[in-house]
């Protein structure tokens, strides 16, 4: 019996071999003879058919796309569902050894006056004690309007009562889910835009400084808060171990190492920086345990929690103190 052979050009299928997967150079296991040599009437009905079937079925290929991990991919899987890992994320601002609190810090930078628009919202912390001790500080400002891409996030802001306080000074105050990189206003519609904490969520900071540029009107003030590669470095080492090292070190487009060119190149002018002094010193491990947590999806296994409560413990300075650097930096700048 003389087997059927086959070459690179065409599979033994008889079809391309781009149209089988791939090319297939091996006999089959079924040595079927030349139909000249062996007539049909030879054959049994069986044969036949695994013939048929064999010469008339292109074998096809499942290709299964896994996505691509970016900035925003990372943001939506840690925050378009839940606030909470943010709230836990926020609470390391409790151990804040600089007399005002960030928040409070930022704060400084924002004019109280005109209309104010914040992109990336979050939870509303930047519009709630202590960073606005009194709805009266904000007499002066026109609206404000409040936006984040997550619906967790607009919900949040929806029940912040400090924002709803807000409401009793400001005549306009409105909040709105939407997208960094596409805002749904005016051209030239606010005095102020502030994007704290969030342009490193977005795969092109760019375009999302340019929307900034858009809706500011002329003169008015751009506030952007950003970390840079080394904030909290004592705290994700510890996270490396137990794979909880730091996502965003690896993904953002902007940081507050490059920052300063790219507002630039956005088209503001005038772009001055300032660092928020001081440390983050932890009294023991339960808030690096907290922290770490909100990093993954889900809470860390008790081996892996282990292995933090014996570093950290190593690690605690003589008064019970874990001892963190942050690296948090404003960058004000003026759309001509």
């Amino acid at each position: 019996m003389q087997p059927v052979t086959c070459s690179p050009a065409r599979g033994w299928l008889g079809f391309p071999p781009s149209e089988q997967g791939g090319p297939i150079c091996s006999p089959p296991l079924l040595e079927v003879p030349p139909v000249k040599q062996f007539p049909p009437q030879h054959l049994s009905i069986t044969t036949l058919n695994i013939i048929a079937t064999i010469t008339t079925t292109k074998m096809t290929t499942t290709t299964t796309t896994i996505p691509t991990l970016t900035a925003h991919t990372h943001a939506k899987s840690q925050y378009i569902t839940t606030s909470s890992r943010l709230a836990a994320r926020l609470s390391i601002h409790n151990y804040n050894t600089h007399p005002q609190s960030w928040f409070q810090f930022a704060q400084t930078f924002i004019p109280k006056s005109g209309s104010i628009l914040e992109v990336g919202a979050g939870t509303g912390a930047l519009w709630s004690p202590p960073a606005i001790s009194s709805p009266s500080q904000l007499s002066s400002v026109t609206s404000l309007t409040l936006t984040d891409f997550s619906p967790a996030m607009v919900a949040t802001l929806n029940s912040n009562r400090d924002i709803a306080a807000l409401e009793s000074i400001l005549p306009n105050v409105k909040i709105q889910q939407c997208d960094a990189t596409s805002l749904p206003f005016p051209d030239s519609e606010f005095d102020t835009v502030v994007a704290n904490h969030m342009l490193y969520h977005v795969d092109n900071p760019i375009a999302a400084l340019q929307e900034f540029k858009r809706v500011l009107k002329n003169g008015g003030r751009l506030v952007v808060a950003l970390n840079g590669l080394d904030h909290l470095k004592e705290l994700f080492e510890i996270g490396g171990m137990v794979g909880r090292g730091s996502t965003i070190a690896g993904l953002a487009k902007i940081t507050a190492e490059n920052a300063l060119e790219q507002i630039e190149g956005a088209g503001f002018e005038g772009v001055e920086r300032e660092r928020f002094p001081g440390e983050f010193r932890l009294p023991g491990v339960e808030p690096v345990l907290e922290y770490l947590d909100s990093v993954g999806e889900t809470d860390m296994e008790e081996g892996k929690r282990d292995t933090v409560k014996r570093v950290v413990g190593e690690r605690l300075d003589e008064g019970g103190g874990f001892r963190v650097e942050k690296n948090m930096v404003v960058f004000v700048g003026r759309k001509p």
